[in-house]
This record gives structure tokens, C-alpha cells and sequence, in this order.
């Protein structure tokens, strides 16, 4: 052996790949981590300076991801299999409502690795479990993301420019499309370790990509999927809910001056206020929604930024395990929003499943009341 290497060798040359993973291995067998010794090379050594965690708290998040996985799967199988069979349900709008099930859905295909490691209280399944898990959560996670924009998107045309902001199927299947073009190559790159790689985190039973290597490398692919999967959908949902709201309160401001005007209580009839309460119901879910993407992966996003270019002591197992149990858990929820707020899809669970109760009426014929230059935006599901 040579007795200088390059800076860029020493992780690669045998020598030093050996003595590193004894030295892991000292570390693992003194903090009590339940992981093979071939697989240490795969782990940040940041988790391994931590002592393992209790027995209990392996089993009880097990237990919860289970709880987890059926919860999704069927609410969001049950929302594929309406919004896709039902054909007052096939329209341009609920395409994306699919394709936000569909990848809720596929994230939680991944959770049987985790329960198995939660069981086995370790690093089971290895490198290769890793990176199925990894590549999983990338797709459906960043998918997600870019379809919740899109909905923002229709949602803003629909609303802001009822008659000629339609967006047609077309439209539609094109824009998700172009969401899995986005969304497929931040998956593949650190996968393949083009760019970037996945690893073990928190407990050693989950795993994403790596934001707490050192290298400048790592430091700029951090920065760049952070701008790309959180930062982008971020600021388009932000902006086009803002634009919603700004144009419902002008146009509610508008109706009251012509009633004012015209001397009456409102210039709607019963039928248009039935229709109005249906419309703001599929708002709201779609409001909600999105909300709750933002509210799950933000902690998420500050994880990786802090451990790439702050404080690593900041994440311990256990902080990091909270994220990553938010994600999946608003993946259970969304499709049991559209269950309470959609009353289409739920007057189709009526008649195809009515062992479950549910009690929904028929929707009213929409109707656009016009007054003057004053239109009444419609939603249209």
C-alpha cells in the first residue's frame, strides 16, 4: 500500500474500507445496533454515535405502521376505484384527485419493509430493502407534491375563470405526464448514485436520500431537491390558494354592493346557495389537502437542510422518525378528506357500498346566476 493516498481514494481503497468498518463495527457492538457487519459501510456514522433505541418503541412504531398501511390502502384504493370507474367522476379535475390517491397508495407499498425491520429491530432487509424503500418514498413523495400543485392549479382556473378555464382531459393527462418526467430523475440519480445516494436514518428501519454526508457534492444535491421537490410545488400551491382566495372575497365583496344597490338581502337564489354549499365543499377538501402536504413535509425539508448545512447533533434517531411518520400519516388522510367533503364520490359510495351508511342526496342542476358584469364563479368536479 502506497503511503499517501489521494483524499479521494481513501474511501475506496480496501485498506481503509476495512479499517472503517471495524471501527463502525466497535461503535455498533458497544451502542447495542442490531446491523450486519457488511451493511455498516452503507450507514452514516452519524445514527452509530447514538445508542439503539428501546425494544418497546421499535414494536410500537410497527404497530402504527400497520395501522398505517391498511388505512391508506383502502382509502385510497377505494378513491382509484370510485374517481376511475364512476363516469360522472371521470372528468379533467379528478384526474389529478387519482393520481394524488395513486401515489399515496404506492408510498405506502413500502411500509412492509419497515414493519419488518421494526420487528426485527434493526437493519433486516439491508442495502437492497434500503434502496426499494428509498426509491418508493422519492417517487410518491415528490409526485405527490407536483400533482398537489396541479390540483392548486385547476382549482385556480376553475374558480378564477369559470367559462374558458376549464381544463380539458387532455390538458390533464399531459400535466401528469410532465409531473412523472419532474419527478422520476430525482429518484433515479441518487438510486443509481449518480448524484447523491440513499441511506439508513433515525431508527435504521427507514430510509432516504443522504443529507448528512459532507462533501460539497452532497451539499448541492441536497440544495437542489430541496428547491425542487419543496420549494417549487411549495410556492405554486401558495400562490395559486392566494389567488383563490383573493378573487372569492372581491367577487363576495362585488355581490354585496349590487345588492346594496338593488335594495335586496343577496342576488342568489336557493338553488344556486344548494349549489354553492357542494362547491365549497370540494374547495375546502382541496384547500385541506394541500395544507396538509405542506404540513408534513415541511419538517421534513428543515431535517435535511439542518443536517446537511447545520447542527447534525440537532437529529437524533427519535426527531428523525417524527417526519417521517407525518408523511404517512396525511397519506392515510387525504382520501378520507374526499370521503367527507366530495358529495359525489360520496353518493357513489352510497350506491356501490351501502353497508356503510353514508347519507347523501343528489345534487342539485348548478346554475350560474349573472347580474350585471357580476358572474358567480362555479367549481366543477
Amino acid at each position: 500500500m502506497p503511503s499517501v493516498l489521494p483524499l479521494n481514494q481513501t474511501t475506496t481503497h480496501p485498506y481503509f474500507q476495512s479499517r472503517l468498518v471495524e471501527s463502525i463495527d466497535g461503535v455498533r457492538h458497544k451502542l447495542g445496533w442490531n446491523v450486519p457487519p457488511e451493511e455498516l459501510i452503507h450507514i452514516p456514522q452519524h445514527w452509530l454515535s447514538y445508542q439503539e433505541p428501546e425494544a418497546s418503541l421499535h414494536f410500537l412504531l410497527g404497530l402504527l405502521y400497520i395501522g398505517f398501511f391498511f388505512m391508506a390502502t383502502i382509502g385510497n384504493g377505494l378513491v382509484i376505484w370510485i374517481f376511475s370507474t364512476s363516469k360522472s367522476l371521470r372528468t379533467a379535475s379528478n384526474m389529478f384527485v387519482v393520481n394524488l390517491a395513486f401515489c399515496d397508495f404506492f408510498m405506502m407499498i413500502k411500509t412492509p419493509i419497515f414493519i419488518y425491520n421494526s420487528f426485527y429491530r434493526g437493519f433486516a432487509l439491508g442495502h437492497f430493502g434500503c434502496q426499494i424503500f428509498a426509491f418508493i418514498g422519492s417517487l410518491s413523495g415528490i409526485g405527490a407534491g407536483m400533482t398537489n400543485a396541479c390540483i392548486a392549479y385547476d382549482r385556480y382556473t376553475t374558480i378564477t375563470r369559470p367559462f374558458d378555464g376549464k381544463i380539458t382531459r387532455t390538458k390533464a393527462l399531459v400535466m401528469i405526464i410532465a409531473v412523472w418526467v419532474y419527478t422520476v430523475p430525482w429518484a433515479v440519480l441518487p438510486l443509481l448514485e449518480v448524484w447523491g445516494r440513499f441511506a439508513p436514518e433515525g431508527y435504521l428501519t427507514a430510509c432516504s436520500f443522504d443529507y448528512l454526508t459532507n462533501t460539497f457534492d452532497n451539499h448541492v444535491f441536497v440544495a437542489t431537491i430541496f428547491v425542487c421537490s419543496y420549494v417549487i410545488p411549495m410556492s405554486m400551491i401558495i400562490y395559486f390558494y392566494s389567488q383563490i382566495v383573493s378573487k372569492v372575497f372581491s367577487h363576495e365583496k362585488a355581490l354585496r354592493e349590487q345588492a346594496k344597490k338593488m335594495n335586496v338581502e343577496s342576488l342568489r337564489s336557493n338553488q344556486s346557495k344548494n349549489s354553492e354549499s357542494a362547491e365549497l365543499r370540494i374547495a375546502k377538501a382541496a384547500i385541506t389537502i394541500c395544507f396538509l402536504f405542506v404540513a408534513s413535509w415541511t419538517p421534513y425539508a428543515v431535517l435535511a437542510l439542518i443536517g446537511a448545512f447545520g447542527d447534525q447533533g440537532l437529529l437524533t434517531p427519535s426527531v428523525t422518525m417524527v417526519p417521517a411518520c407525518a408523511c404517512k400519516f396525511v397519506a392515510c388522510l387525504d382520501p378520507y378528506i374526499y370521503a367527507i367533503s366530495h358529495p359525489r364520490y360520496r353518493l357513489e359510495l352510497q350506491k356501490r357500498l351501502p353497508w356503510l351508511a353514508i347519507k347523501e342526496s343528489e345534487p342539485e342542476t348548478q346554475s350560474v346566476t349573472t347580474t350585471n358584469s357580476t358572474t358567480q364563479p362555479t367549481v366543477t368536479t
